[in-house]
């Protein structure tokens, strides 16, 4: 028993002896005659240890008085209870009462419940700041949005921590309004929150509201910045749940927390059927998809995951995440067919994701337009050529939505990537299947990253134009579609379809940029957003993914297949390789021929 232990339980058995003559003391009206007197005084000698043992056996020293809870009042009333039944049981089985009043039995745990639960809230109090004005003034002014089991558990881990001081609840409940948590006023609905700041003094917000829906969260969030405050939040349900993480550990708000969406349902067991025990080869491990990818693959226990890479640094980083499991790591060009095949050959692969692509549109449009070309439609080519000769069960080509009615050349070479795993799938076993979405929310190269940086060197934020649109979803959510669809793949009938993501509402880029600005805690007037006009090969709209016109539905609420069209056949495939063989050719060149074979490529011209 260490000492603190030890306190509490000698404070317990003088609590136990000091309210047993207080009982009597009770009973008397404080004038105890001289015969019950010394009964009290010669019982309390059994009585305490008794109650001490009781104690002792029912884990009450377990709990800390500092976090003293529901759950030790609830336990030290058992105990009490059981020591009362015990006291009384023995008083009278073996005429150990003496003379004991009958009232003593009911009066004295009635006290030592007073006496002892009280001193517990009393020090919890003490030590929460609650006395003697504790923490009054102490800590910065916060208002809580939400007035829920999240903010009440918020509340109570706050005061204990003295860094934030809460001033106030927001609830757009009416039957909360003007009611309280603790001493904390709910005080009216959100939209009111301009009217209370100033007087409350408050400079936070924290969003209290874990189960919300994104947009539940995102207009909370509005109202917060417009009110001038800067945002928080808490962590999501499921990871409090799972205790990843407690409520307490408020965060500010990032864009991923407006824009997240629902959970994906994934068919758990038809994916352990698809990857649990088998050999996994990414190409592109190292980027924003591939690399998720391989974080949601390697729960399903993989015999081994393959990373195939171009970049050194990428490859090293990821291989730093899976260390201590099956990896693999392989530096190489999707184009090199020598070195594909003795991979393939090496490592006998079951699963294929092709995640590597020249992605970047302005980059790819011009003095690139060649080089982008062979590699996501050469590299697709040779990839796909290694597993069908290999026997690879299922081939998943990762693709974009600038692949529909194209106007650059990464959309365009995107789309004839598609078209010649259509062709392959003719004449393969190996069932191929391609996914298209759209932007993935801080992916390498989008533009979220871009104005986070903009903003930390105090802006301009620039948007190529007020008007473009796209659609965005989060990593996690586009690796774990592409999964479904590697499933859906797997079953032959979906083999050589390819699916769309539903991506959603599509979001202003503009909007995107403001919402950043505020959630970084300025206004616009302190960070301006600059127009800089469309970029080459850039356009306003990108094509609605989930277009019913187009596309038809899958079992999967979130995947849609886009309505066939003839695949080439094995002459087209013969036309295209010969076209893709010469390693250099003119930007006009690549763009001419992208024309020729993919008839809804349209260039942009700005």
């Amino acid at each position: 028993m260490n000492p603190r232990t030890l306190a509490a339980f000698l404070h317990d058995i003088f609590a136990t002896a000091l309210m047993w003559l207080a009982a009597y003391w009770i009973r008397f009206n404080l004038d105890v005659p001289a015969e019950f007197a010394a009964a009290a005084w010669r019982t309390v000698f059994w009585v305490v240890p008794l109650y001490g043992t009781i104690y002792l056996a029912s884990g009450l020293y377990r709990g800390i008085w500092r976090y003293a809870s529901v759950n030790d009042l609830r336990r030290l009333l058992i105990a009490v209870g059981i020591g009362a039944i015990a006291m009384a049981f023995i008083a009278f089985a073996f005429n150990k009462g003496g003379r004991i009043p009958r009232s003593v039995f009911i009066l004295h745990p009635v006290l030592v419940v007073m006496m002892m639960a009280g001193d517990r809230y009393l020090y919890r109090a003490w030590k929460d700041g609650y006395l003697f004005g504790g923490s009054a003034g102490k800590g910065k002014p916060v208002v809580i949005l939400g007035a829920g089991d999240a903010a009440a558990s918020l509340i109570s881990d706050l005061a204990r921590s003295r860094q934030w001081r809460v001033v106030g609840l927001f609830d757009d409940n009416a039957m909360k309004i003007g009611r309280r948590i603790g001493d904390v006023p709910i005080l009216g609905p959100m939209d009111n929150l301009a009217r209370h700041v100033g007087s409350l003094g408050a400079r936070h917000a924290i969003i209290a509201m874990p189960a919300a829906t994104s947009g539940q969260r995102r207009q909370a969030a509005e109202k917060a910045a417009n009110a001038g405050l800067t945002v928080f939040t808490v962590p999501a349900s499921a990871d409090i749940l799972a205790g990843k993480v407690s409520v307490s550990q408020v965060r500010k708000v990032e864009l991923e927390d407006l824009l997240g969406r629902d959970p994906v349902q994934l068919d758990v067991e038809g994916l352990h059927r698809l990857l649990t025990g088998k050999v996994v080869l990414i190409t592109g491990a190292g980027g924003s998809i591939g690399s998720e990818l391989a974080r949601q693959i390697a729960r399903y226990d993989p015999r081994q995951l393959v990373f195939y890479e171009q970049s050194e640094f990428a490859l090293y980083a990821v291989e730093q995440e899976f260390t201590g499991k099956p990896v693999a790591c392989v530096v190489g060009d999707i184009r090199d067919s020598a070195l594909l095949n003795a991979v393939f050959e090496r490592y006998r692969p079951d699963v294929v994701f092709h995640a590597a692509a020249y992605k970047h549109v302005p980059l790819m449009e011009n003095d690139n337009a060649w080089g982008a070309v062979r590699n996501n439609v050469l590299g697709t080519y040779r990839v796909a050529r290694a597993a069908i000769d290999h026997g690879v069960g299922e081939f998943v080509l990762i693709s974009t939505d600038k692949a529909v009615n194209p106007t650059n050349v990464m959309g365009a070479s995107k789309r004839l990537a598609e078209m010649l795993c259509q062709a392959l799938q003719a004449q393969a076993k190996t069932r191929f299947v391609m996914v298209r979405f759209g932007n993935v929310l801080g992916s390498s190269g989008s533009v979220i990253p871009k104005f986070r940086e903009q903003i930390a060197k105090g802006g301009p934020v620039t948007v190529t134009h007020p008007e473009i649109i796209r659609y965005f979803m989060l990593i996690p959510e586009a690796a774990q579609l592409v999964l479904q669809a590697g499933l859906m793949a797997s079953a032959g009938a979906e083999s050589g379809k390819i699916f769309v993501l539903d991506m959603g509402e599509p979001v202003k880029i503009a909007d995107l940029a403001r919402d950043l600005i505020r959630l970084s805690g300025f206004t616009e007037a302190e960070i301006p957003i600059e127009y800089t006009g469309l970029r080459p090969g850039e356009k306003l709209y990108e094509e609605l993914l989930a277009d019913n016109e187009a596309t038809v539905p899958t079992p999967h609420p979130k995947l849609r297949i886009a309505r066939p069209t003839a695949a080439p056949d094995s002459a087209w495939v013969s036309d295209l390789l010969t076209w893709l063989d010469p390693p250099v050719r003119s930007e006009a060149e690549a763009k001419a021929g992208l024309q020729q074979r993919v008839p809804e490529y349209q260039p942009a011209h700005h």
